[in-house]
């Protein structure tokens, strides 16, 4: 069979892949497998923060589109990077692999923990929900917009325009750069976006070859995980440019969800928990969600857009 698979050019992405292409061929050995790399919006623009792009799956959406176009039968995304879908879409989530690390970590200068920077040190993030944590627990840092990929930050690191970044600690693992890790921020302090350290291949819904592939290799505690983070966002209608943390985490029958929103300073924080049967994992997202917005979640959502956007 013959599998054509679409991905960034970053070497995060190429690695990401290599992990699904690997884990496909253990399960088919004569699997064929032509790689496209294909160029998106937020490989453009590597200078703008991306939460002031007014466009969804800006890592995503030219690759995407090249499925629906019939170029690339599959491609792999982070899950955490990618929409929630609209209804009519013809793309569908096809199988989501075992999760990595959920977690964020600090990489700095020196080794320096987060407690241990000094006062006004520059900590480079790409997302708001980190500014926004950075804010509740250092104040007085300077959480400041970066981009490019892991690489680049970390240089920037070196080079001194930065003390610190923050990064998801999956990407920094399948890397191969453990030794770069300052410390693993807490999941109190530091919620994950939701789907953070998860993979996701997106395929056609009619598809129904490549579907079958894709599903050998899906972990079902993580599809769980997923769709409860990403239902939680979907009901709160969050996005990049509001800062909603979720995460779930399953022991076998049982699920736990956490979700939670913070305000622009960082200063007010809400949250909500559900546990309950790994069958009720959507149902679970929903229940966190509306029980944050009975909690004043739509007003703080208020605060944030329209605050950070450009066309």
């Amino acid at each position: 069979m013959l599998l054509r698979v679409g991905t960034r050019g970053s070497k995060l992405s190429l690695v990401q892949t290599d992990i699904v292409l690997d884990q496909l061929k253990r399960k088919d050995p004569k699997l064929v497998v032509d790689r496209k790399i294909i160029k998106t919006r937020g490989d453009e623009d590597q200078r703008t923060p991306i939460f002031s792009i007014n466009q969804k799956g800006i890592f995503e959406k030219e690759i995407d589109q090249a499925i629906l176009e019939g170029k690339i039968d599959v491609a792999v995304h982070s899950l955490k990077d990618v929409p929630v879908f609209e209804v009519d879409t013809k793309l569908v989530i096809a199988s989501v692999p075992q999760r990595g690390s959920p977690s964020n970590v600090l990489v700095s200068k020196n080794g320096e923990r987060l407690r241990d920077l000094k006062s006004g040190s520059r900590v480079g993030t790409s997302s708001l929900l980190r500014v926004a944590q950075l804010k509740r627990v250092r104040p007085d840092l300077q959480a400041v917009p970066i981009r490019g990929n892991v690489d680049t930050r970390l240089q920037k690191v070196e080079d001194g325009e930065f003390d610190a970044v923050i990064l998801a600690e999956a990407g920094v693992l399948r890397l191969g750069l453990t030794g770069r890790i300052a410390e693993r921020l807490s999941l109190d302090d530091f919620m994950p976006a939701p789907g953070q350290g998860i993979l996701a291949l997106i395929a056609r819904q009619d598809n129904r070859k490549v579907l079958e592939l894709l599903r050998s290799i899906e972990d079902p505690p993580t599809r769980a995980q997923a769709d409860a983070e990403r239902e939680l966002v979907n009901v709160l209608e969050g996005g990049c440019k509001v800062p909603i943390g979720a995460l779930a985490s399953s022991n076998r029958n049982s699920l736990h969800v956490t979700g939670c929103i913070l305000s622009n300073d960082g200063k007010t924080k809400l949250e909500s928990k559900k546990s309950g049967n790994i069958k009720e994992a959507s149902g679970l997202g929903r229940e966190v969600a509306e029980e944050l917005i009975s909690k004043g979640a739509k007003k703080i959502e208020e605060t944030w857009r329209g605050s950070y956007y450009r066309d």
